[in-house]
C-alpha cells in the first residue's frame, strides 16, 4: 500500500500564509488564526469558555461585554450596557 504524505505547517510554515489559509499561525500542525480562533485564542492552545467567542486575542462573552456586544468589535454607545448581545436591552 502506497502511503502518501500530508504537507502539514508544522515542517512548511509558509503554507499558513498561503490564499485561502485559515489564519498565518501554526498551532498543532494546523494553520489557524490566533486573533479569532476559539480553541487558539491569543497563543496556541488557548481556549476559550463554552459562551466565550475570540476578538483581538482575547477571549469575551458577547452576551455582556459592552465592547463585543453580540459579536466582535460590536461597541454598545457611551453609557449604554450589554445584555443578552443587545445593547440597552429592557
Amino acid at each position: 500500500m502506497k502511503r502518501t504524505r500530508r504537507i502539514t505547517c508544522k515542517k512548511y510554515l509558509r503554507i499558513c500564509h498561503a490564499r485561502g489559509s485559515p489564519g498565518p499561525q501554526c498551532c498543532k500542525k494546523k494553520c489557524v488564526n490566533i486573533l479569532r480562533d476559539r480553541l487558539n485564542c491569543g497563543k496556541c492552545g488557548k481556549k476559550c469558555k463554552y459562551n466565550d467567542i475570540c476578538c483581538k486575542g482575547k477571549c469575551v462573552n458577547p452576551s455582556f461585554n459592552s465592547k463585543h456586544c453580540g459579536g466582535c468589535n460590536t461597541r454598545c454607545s457611551n453609557g449604554q450596557f450589554c445584555a443578552f448581545g443587545m445593547c440597552n436591552y429592557a
